[in-house]
C-alpha cells in the first residue's frame, strides 16, 4: 500500500509541479469558458445590435422586457439611461468574455462576468417569467435547470479565475513579465 501511495505522490508531483496546480486549473478554466460560454455571450450580444451604437428592438426586449412591453415596444419611449444600460450590457457581453479568454484583467473581468450572470438570471426570472423547471432548485435530484444549476457552474468557473488569476498562458502574465 505504501508503494502505491508513493507512486501516486510521485506522479502527481511531476504532473502538477510539486503540488502547484494553479497553472493547470487556470488554463483549463479559461479553456472551458472559451469552449462553452464565449460564443453563447457573443451570439446574445449580436442579437442586441442594429449598428455600432444602435441597440436593436430585441436588446430592449431582452434587458427590459416588462418596461419595453409597457411602452408598446417603441424604443423612442425608453429613457436615455435605459439606452445607456442596453448599450453597456451589450458591449459587456462582447468585452468581458473576450478579456476572460485572453486572460487580460482576468480577476476583474471574471468578477464583471459574475455580476453579468447574476443580473441576467434576475431578468430571466422576473422579467421573462421563467418557469420553475427553468429556474430549478439546488439540492434536488435534477441537475439540468438553465438558471440555478447551469449558472452556478458558470460562477464557480469564474470564481476560480478570480482566486487564481489568468495563469501562465495569459496576457496578464505577459504584462507582468515586462
Amino acid at each position: 500500500m505504501n508503494s502505491l501511495i508513493s507512486l501516486h505522490n510521485t506522479v502527481v508531483g511531476r504532473v502538477f509541479g510539486a503540488g502547484d496546480s494553479d497553472w493547470l486549473i487556470t488554463t483549463i478554466a479559461r479553456f472551458v469558458f472559451a469552449a462553452v460560454l464565449l460564443r453563447f455571450f457573443w451570439a446574445s450580444a449580436l442579437t442586441k445590435l442594429d449598428g455600432i451604437f444602435s441597440p436593436s428592438i430585441g436588446a430592449y426586449a431582452q434587458i427590459f422586457p416588462k418596461k419595453f412591453e409597457a411602452v408598446g415596444y417603441d424604443p423612442s419611449q425608453m429613457s436615455f439611461l435605459d439606452t445607456l444600460i442596453v448599450i453597456a450590457g451589450t458591449y459587456g457581453e462582447f468585452i468581458l468574455p473576450f478579456l476572460v479568454v485572453v486572460g487580460l484583467l482576468t480577476r476583474l473581468s471574471s468578477l464583471g462576468m459574475i455580476g453579468f450572470v447574476i443580473v441576467m438570471s434576475i431578468v430571466d426570472i422576473t422579467g421573462h417569467n421563467a418557469d420553475a423547471s427553468t429556474i430549478g432548485m439546488w439540492f434536488d435530484r435534477h441537475s439540468g435547470s438553465l438558471i440555478l444549476d447551469q449558472r452556478l457552474f458558470w460562477v464557480m468557473l469564474l470564481v476560480t479565475l478570480i482566486l487564481k488569476g489568468g495563469g501562465p498562458i495569459s496576457v496578464d502574465r505577459l504584462l507582468r513579465i515586462k
